[in-house]
């Protein structure tokens, strides 16, 4: 069985382009885990779980990025979001404001956006935004590099609900090559070649295998791949610093009627609770 929570990167070294796959299993499975998602945003989370792995993957940056699709205030998805960082440690999470069977992307989200925020440990904060009027996520992130980088770029989402996996794949330009007419010549050649991806293909072959079937003709590099995993942010440190940002008068009102203050992370479910022993070090520094 292969290994299916990695990323591949891989050049294209004569054809002037890049590639990316992305096979995920026991990450997304833990993202799903507590939460009762109906199918087609369990769907939807899969393809967003792919899709920021593979943003991710083509930044050079060290930091955290998020990506959230916000739906429209008739959407039965009031917001999705992935976050992570440049060592493909992944979280997520869907807020509903309605019951849905809806399974297609303008169904779930309406007329939304999707929002890519990318937080370097070193430089300032980036934030793009991109409306949502593509047919499929796969087509919506396509545009998003076409209008925010003018590099042409493919993607591919595939999400298996009954074994709990998600996957994907990328192909973009590399404008690195005068002869531009052979250059999308090229790039229109990898992209019919990987278009033939047959879903049970990247759900269950080594990353290797796949990719010697698509592309065995061509001379493909394929870098040391990078493990994907599931890793919530949450924190009692993190949860402290929120109550102490409440009242004095807020805080001790909820002690007095709930014996306790907690907080419950939306992403993992884990709830935080502090009793008045525990947070009377932090009550004289709370705002008044």
């Amino acid at each position: 069985m292969p290994n299916q929570d990695v990323l591949n990167r891989y050049l294209f070294d004569d054809k002037h382009a890049r590639g990316e796959l992305v096979q995920i299993h026991q990450a997304y499975q833990d993202i799903l885990a507590n939460h009762q998602y109906p199918d087609g945003v369990k769907t939807l989370l899969g393809e967003l779980l792919a899709a920021t792995c593979l943003l991710t993957a083509t930044l050079k940056f060290e930091g955290e990025i998020a990506v959230q699709l916000q739906g429209s205030s008739d959407a039965p998805i009031n917001y999705m979001a992935i976050n992570g960082n440049d060592q493909q440690e992944m979280r997520g999470v869907a807020k509903l404001q309605a019951e849905t069977n809806a399974t297609s992307l303008q169904e779930l989200i309406g007329k939304g956006i999707m929002v890519i925020t990318i937080r370097p440990n070193k430089g300032e904060p980036y934030q793009g935004v991109v409306p949502l009027e593509q047919p499929t996520l796969a087509e919506c992130l396509a545009h998003y590099f076409e209008t925010s980088d003018q590099i042409p770029t493919t993607v591919w989402l595939f999400t298996d609900l009954a074994a709990k996996k998600a996957a994907g794949s990328l192909v973009q330009l590399l404008p690195d090559s005068e002869d531009k007419v052979k250059q999308h010549e090229d790039y229109e050649h990898l992209c019919h070649l990987t278009s033939t991806i047959k879903a049970e293909e990247i759900f269950n072959l080594p990353a290797e295998e796949l990719l010697h079937r698509l592309y065995h003709e061509e001379q493909v590099r394929i870098f040391e791949p990078q493990q994907v995993t599931y890793r919530c942010s949450c924190s009692e440190e993190k949860c402290l610093n929120a109550i102490t940002q409440l009242g004095t008068s807020e805080i001790k009102s909820i002690i007095a009627e709930q014996g306790s203050v907690s907080m419950t992370c939306d992403y993992c479910l884990t709830t935080y609770a502090f009793d008045e022993q525990q947070l009377s070090p932090y009550i004289s520094e709370v705002k008044h």
